[in-house]
């Protein structure tokens, strides 16, 4: 890993007449946005909304992974579903609550050490401890 800090940029590029937007990172392929539904938009591309929400389940799920690899946590299913709630407070827009359940399936040895590396990788997702939002969490695991 490489020393703190590390810097990301974007650029992003649109026209007065196109309801989307094209976002692009150096490396990485482009990708397409537009506004929700709940905002006007054609609800048929990636939002910022569902982007961030996404992040969050991204960043848990890779966390996870780092995590279960470090502890010897033999894993055969990881589903992660994350619901994020948009609100406006104080006239401002803002998510207030994120509710991410993560469900794995380990070998039924294991089925005791994995709800603690289900919680370090929630404890640990730089995306969710960098939001004001509530974070629930839930962990089920799945002995095979």
């Amino acid at each position: 890993m490489q020393e703190f800090p590390h810097h990301y940029r974007v650029s992003l590029d649109t026209r007065p007449d196109s309801p989307t937007v094209s976002i692009a990172s150096q490396g990485l392929p482009a990708l397409v946005t537009a506004p929700p539904a709940e905002f006007g938009g054609p609800g048929t591309h990636w939002s910022p909304e569902t982007l961030l929400v996404a992040a969050v389940a991204d960043c848990f799920t890779l966390g996870f992974k780092v995590i279960a690899q470090a502890s010897r946590l033999e894993w055969s299913r990881l589903e992660v579903n994350v619901a994020g709630k948009l609100d406006r407070i104080d006239r401002k827009m803002k998510f207030t609550e994120l509710d991410i359940v993560a469900n794995v399936t380990v070998p039924q040895a294991l089925a005791s050490k994995a709800p603690r590396i289900l919680e370090k990788a929630e404890e640990n997702c730089l995306i969710t401890n960098s939001l004001s939002a509530n974070v629930r969490f839930t962990g089920n695991v799945t002995a095979s």
